[in-house]
């Protein structure tokens, strides 16, 4: 999904010579494949989006294969980039790299203040790893790598299967399900209760465009702005949007996962930007793209 935006992003951006690759023609995890793709390309500038992700019971079950696999996706593209004098380099991380009850909104000082959420301590550790290999390698070779750490995202291209999607196009393959099967009830996990904050990833794929010009510094910096509402709203909203009318039921001894996800935004507005995409119209297209593509 973020692959897709940036892209997309890149070419309204009047960017030359663009060079990506699927996971079926690369995989990032191949030290020896990524450094002969680094090697023949070499690219001026790179921004990884590039990982293994997916939501809570897929983090909670497999933290192991969240850990390695992102460890070594962004261990090869970051060290890679060095030895090929790359010019620039955007590491993506993550809202679940702040500590679990960091004080909201989350602000990158409280970055490796407290623990992490538990139900996605290995994606979090491996993203919080690629921060500090970026840093590092400022420090000590100079290199101009940069980290910028997205809110919770959604949009055109995302994943919908159950045990891989985020809570958004979860609730939308859900409902969409349950309304064409004619179903009385849904089940949710928790309680409804977190409050998230969600951005369209079209933009934060402008976002990154813009820091690429306007952004080299050590310290990460938040990507924010979007929209902040409880997984209880967002559920009334989902279920309205796909026709929905049965029972929701919430089965409060699954996990609700961190009670508040906010970042901080102020840092990136004050550099002159702020997003564009209103909410209501991106669930629309969130929807409308999940039927194109999957329904």
């Amino acid at each position: 999904m973020v692959g897709r935006a940036l892209w997309s992003a890149l070419e309204a951006g009047e960017f030359s010579h663009l060079i990506g690759r699927s996971h079926a023609e690369l995989d990032l995890r191949d030290a020896a494949a990524t450094d002969a793709f680094l090697q023949d390309e070499k690219p001026d500038v790179i921004l990884i989006a590039a990982a293994k992700v997916g939501g809570i019971e897929a983090n909670r079950t497999q933290p192991a294969d969240f850990l390695f696999d992102n460890l070594q996706i962004q261990t090869n593209l970051i060290h890679g980039a060095h030895k090929i004098g790359a010019c620039k380099l955007l590491f993506l991380g993550s809202a679940c790299i702040f500590p679990r009850l960091a004080e909201q909104p989350m602000c990158v000082d409280s970055l490796f203040t407290g623990p992490v959420e538990p139900t996605n301590e290995g994606y979090a550790m491996a993203k919080l790893a690629g921060l500090k290999m970026c840093q590092a390698y400022r420090q000590q070779h100079g290199c101009d790598f940069a980290t910028a750490i997205p809110t919770n995202l959604y949009g055109r291209h995302d994943h919908y299967d159950p045990e891989r999607s985020h809570v958004i196009p979860a609730l939308i393959a859900k409902y969409h399900q349950a309304t064409v099967n004619g179903e009385s009830s849904v089940s949710n996990w928790g309680t409804g209760s977190p409050l998230r904050e969600f951005l369209n990833v079209d933009d934060a794929a402008a976002a990154c465009v813009f820091l690429l010009d306007n952004y080299s510094d050590a310290e990460p910096i938040n990507i924010a702005g979007g929209k902040e509402i409880s997984i209880r709203e967002l559920n009334d909203k989902i279920a309205a949007l796909t026709g929905y009318q049965g029972a929701v039921e919430w089965d409060t001894e699954k996990p609700d996962g961190m009670p508040r996800k906010l970042l901080d935004g102020t840092r990136l507005a004050a550099l002159g930007w702020t997003p564009k995409i209103n909410f209501d119209a991106g669930l629309q297209q969130a929807y409308e793209d999940y039927l194109e593509r999957v329904a």
